[in-house]
């Protein structure tokens, strides 16, 4: 339940215009909805800002529809990662409005009024175009999130002209989510040319000694440039999130 719902609910039981037992219904479920083999959060958005999240590897079709509709069925947006083409028609049949994004291989639904936008985008950064998967996945998600987002793509280190020409799109972000595979040096540029926070997404691109990103995250864990923040390899998601809910602390108090 979104936390508007729910005070849109609660004025109008002291309004008169829905009884207890009525409120109450629709509130016995709100912690969470046991489905047997899954257990839906619907408490996540009104702890956390935003509801809960599903991760869709290893999960079977059958058990994402089951899912993704009790979530879609509360009026909660949606955003299901990491599946495949088979799932996300699973999930589509399910809930037919839903959109499969397959280069981020992720599944979004929004409903309803969405927050309003923080005053400055999230640009996400990626090194190269075969990083493009991974930065999808943070752009997406920082938009389903109530973000602007903007995407730069291929201005990695081998040609660092190409970063430098856009210095007014660096410098006009409120966070930043730089994504870098092989030995991960982009975040370390980019953390040493901004006064905003920047969030480092290494991925499993590289040959042999790249170690599928571990050579990039160790990289990045160790970088000399201050104010940059790590998430885990192949990532885009935790990049994403993290630099939506810092982005959002940009919005005035009302």
């Amino acid at each position: 339940m979104k936390p508007e719902a729910l005070r849109s609910l609660l004025e109008a039981v002291q309004a008169g215009g829905v009884d207890v037992e009525q409120a109450f219904a629709k509130l016995r479920e709100l912690p969470f909805r046991d489905l047997g083999y899954a257990k839906i959060d619907h408490h996540r958005a009104l702890r956390c800002g935003a509801p809960e999240v599903v991760y869709g590897e290893t999960k079977t079709p059958e058990e994402l529809a089951g899912i993704a509709t009790e979530l879609a069925s509360r009026g909660a947006n949606l955003l299901v990662t990491r599946v495949d083409a088979t799932q996300a028609k699973a999930i589509q049949d399910a809930v037919p409005a839903a959109s499969y994004e397959a280069r981020a291989r992720a599944v979004v639904l929004l409903q309803g009024p969405q927050p309003e936008a923080p005053p400055k985008p999230v640009l996400v950064i990626c090194a190269g175009t075969s990083d493009l998967p991974v930065a999808l996945e943070a752009k997406l998600t920082a938009e389903v999130l109530g973000n602007r987002v903007e995407l730069l793509c291929d201005v990695g280190v081998a040609g660092l002209h190409r970063l430098l020409a856009h210095g007014e799109k660096l410098r006009e972000a409120g966070v930043l989510v730089v994504v870098a595979g092989m030995e991960g040096a982009l975040p370390s540029v980019v953390a040493g040319l901004v006064d905003r926070p920047v969030i480092a997404v290494p991925t499993s691109v590289g040959y042999g000694a790249a170690l599928s990103g571990f050579t990039a995250l160790m990289g990045m864990l160790t970088s000399c440039a201050p104010g940059l923040s790590v998430v885990n390899v192949d990532n885009g998601f935790g990049g994403g999130y993290a630099a939506a809910k810092i982005n959002r602390l940009s919005i005035p108090s009302k």
